[in-house]
């Protein structure tokens, strides 16, 4: 057992859920919500923030902002606790109040946009108030997540080597996109060595990252409002988008196995089990049972317990369908097929 002086510096890099047994397929779920941030943004929040104070852009009597719909926020919020410089978080009206509350707690100020830019949503709001708040402040850093190379680079330098390491005859790595940090840095590791990975991204209906039309979307991580600068999609295979509906669904039967995850982890595992099937169809025996997949859970759920696991907010939010027992993925061929788009790479 590790002993540590810092919060930021325990997180648990090695757990690994099999999914087979309840979804009769070969899908590992890579864990990242067992740090004191509560989510894989801390990886990225300790290289940026790293960069930053080698650069001499962060140091003493520094306030750092970023926007974040809530993962980040609470990453930034723990390493500055730790490290004795002061957060201020522009989120929006999607990041849950227990999210807000456990920043303020670390000391941060929270700033909440509640209107959407008119054509780049709440993404394009927050990111204009953080500008603001810059120009008229210059101690304040702004570590920018949607463009800092440490956000892909901490994921190329820890995720992907860890899934290596674990899986040595990996066939495909299904990874959620938001800022793509973790998609680009996993991406670039197993290009440069393993190029016979496939590498497949997961996004949400309703997000513009891979150039579909925006719509609204109401559970936060995944997903973007203004395209990713980070993104280079000749690195990505295949894309799949996910209805939140069936995210819900799918959290909810996890949970019934008893894992709580949160939103992302719902979204990633039926865009995982969708394309699989999709690929290789769902004969038990067949070629499906030689292949290796790993996907990866950004975070638990305790912080989705008034959204995805809350019955009202699903029927108000999603609709009644996210109420249905079952796996999201498990729709009709023809079905998940329309909401499935091949890319090159």
């Amino acid at each position: 057992m590790p002993v540590i002086s810092a919060s930021h510096e325990f997180d648990v890099s090695d757990l690994f859920v099999n999914l087979q047994p309840f979804f009769g397929r070969r899908l590992f779920l890579k864990v990242e919500g067992f740090n004191f941030a509560g989510s894989i943004k801390l990886k990225a929040a300790r290289e940026m923030v790293a960069q930053a104070e080698a650069a001499g852009a962060l140091g003493p009597g520094s306030t750092l902002v970023e926007s974040s719909s809530g993962n980040m926020g609470v990453a930034l919020s723990v390493l500055a606790a730790s490290r004795g410089f002061k957060f201020l978080c522009v989120t929006d009206s999607r990041c849950n109040a227990v999210t807000r509350r456990t920043m303020e707690s670390f000391g941060a100020e929270v700033h909440v946009i509640t209107e959407p830019h008119e054509t780049e949503g709440f993404l394009g709001a927050r990111i204009r108030h953080v500008k603001a708040l810059l120009a008229a402040d210059e101690k304040k850093v702004w570590l920018n997540q949607y463009l800092s190379a440490g956000n892909w680079m901490a994921h190329y330098r820890t995720t992907a080597p860890a899934i290596a390491r674990q899986f040595p005859d990996l066939n495909v790595l299904i990874v959620g996109a938001g800022t793509t940090g973790t998609l680009m840095g996993c991406a670039r590791y197993f290009r440069e060595r393993r190029p016979g990975v496939r590498i497949v991204a997961v996004d949400s209906v309703g997000s513009v990252t891979f150039g579909e039309p925006p719509a609204t979307r109401h559970i936060p991580g995944l997903g973007t409002s203004v395209r990713p600068p980070l993104l280079d999609e000749s690195l990505v295979d295949a894309v799949v988008h996910v209805p939140e509906a069936d995210t819900v669904r799918t959290c909810r039967e996890l949970v019934r196995h008893g894992f709580l995850f949160g939103g992302s982890t719902g979204t990633v595992v039926t865009g995982a089990l969708g394309w699989l099937s999709e690929q290789y169809g769902d004969g038990v025996g067949g070629v499906s049972d030689q292949v290796t997949a790993v996907t990866i859970s950004p975070d638990l759920g305790e912080r989705y317990m008034e959204t995805v696991y809350h019955d009202e907010w699903v029927r108000n939010s999603v609709g009644s369908e996210g109420l249905a027992q079952g796996v999201g993925s498990v729709r009709a061929g023809a079905e998940f097929a329309a909401g499935l788009e091949a890319v090159s790479g």
